[in-house]
């Protein structure tokens, strides 16, 4: 049989409204008249009901969250952060696969799942301005990534530029002097694009030559694209000592070619990828990856749709996340990264 609010003022021998009160979390009940409802709660065992909740507040209490790659751990790691904050809520969340395509963001970001979402979070990849500017939908738009909109939307995203340079910065103060890029986009790709001046601009200011025929452009971003990219710089006889990843996979794929090409991680090839993902740290050789706060950016995100839909929050505003290097194998070899800072 289930609990109800009457049952649980009953026990505790309070008023249904003191009850209600204490489950939604309203401030002004006394410590002691908590405590006592919660015991009563505890001892009934009562679970409130959530969907009720939010529709009394003319709410569904479910979050979509629309990313691009469900494949990508990234995104895997960051979905997880998305779910656990939401549920802190009392939200739930509906995950959307828009595979990158515009089409699809175009779909989701038009609002097409807007009966039955109190608010969307957004990883666009093609996604336009002008995609976005005409948007009727009233259902609060959040964005995650490094694409930049002019637009009235929350954004949440880690400095890249600063990111890229972080990781040249690293292996240039390890002695590597020609240091390869593999991953910039054949398409746009604004993120790309990013981290490609960051390599550029940290080679520049160390007095190195940012050589273009030491970056490589792919149309993925997966293991194997980095594998076919280190081939190609390979195959053009050309043999950097270091490489920076757009990502932990394609450092992952590059490690693999470097292994069979029979160069040593990191005695010849240094390599940092980017993300941080759990595999790169189980690896043969740990990998050294930039290391964006993916339970902030899940946190942030979540908070600017609930802001939004209590009224109370602010202009929209580009929020910055967090970032870090971590210093593993890939970069210090085993017996200097055995005491340095992986996590």
């Amino acid at each position: 049989m289930r609990v109800s609010l009457k049952d649980v003022a009953a026990h505790a021998g309070v008023s249904i409204k003191t009850v209600s009160n204490v489950v939604n979390n309203y401030q002004h009940v006394t410590p002691a008249m908590r405590e006592r409802v919660q015991q009563s709660i505890d001892a009934l065992g009562y679970r409130p009901n959530l969907a009720a909740r939010h529709l009394r507040k003319g709410r569904t209490g479910i979050i979509a969250l629309a990313l691009p790659e469900l494949g990508n751990p990234y995104f895997a790691e960051l979905a997880a952060a998305v779910i656990d904050t939401a549920a802190e809520h009392d939200y739930i969340v509906l995950l959307d696969h828009t595979g990158g395509r515009r089409e699809q963001e175009i779909l989701v970001s038009q609002g097409f799942r807007a009966r039955v979402i109190d608010g969307l979070i957004l990883s666009p990849i093609e996604l336009e301005t002008g995609d976005l500017r005409d948007r009727a939908e009233n259902v609060p738009l959040v964005l995650l990534g490094e694409r930049e909109y002019d637009l009235p939307y929350d954004h949440i995203a880690i400095d890249n530029v600063a990111a890229a340079r972080d990781a040249v910065r690293h292996l240039i103060a390890l002695g590597r002097r020609e240091v390869a890029f593999i991953g910039d986009r054949r398409g746009r790709s604004e993120p790309a694009q990013l981290r490609v001046r960051g390599w550029r601009e940290e080679l520049t200011a160390a007095g190195l030559p940012a050589d273009d025929g030491l970056v490589a452009a792919t149309d993925g971003w997966g293991h194997a694209d980095g594998a076919q990219a280190m081939t190609r710089i390979l195959e053009a006889g050309r043999r950097p000592d270091a490489v920076f990843a757009y990502n932990d996979p394609m450092a992952i794929g590059a490690m693999r070619v470097l292994h069979e090409w029979g160069l040593r991680v990191p005695e010849d090839i240094a390599v940092v990828g980017f993300d941080d993902v759990i595999e790169g740290r189980f690896g043969a050789v740990t990998l050294t990856s930039v290391s964006p706060d993916k339970e902030a950016i899940g946190r942030l995100a979540v908070e600017s749709v609930l802001a939004r839909l209590g009224g109370g929050a602010p202009e929209p505003r580009c929020i910055r996340a967090e970032h870090r290097l971590v210093e593993r194998e890939s970069t210090r070899g085993r017996r200097a990264a055995a005491g340095g800072t992986d996590s």
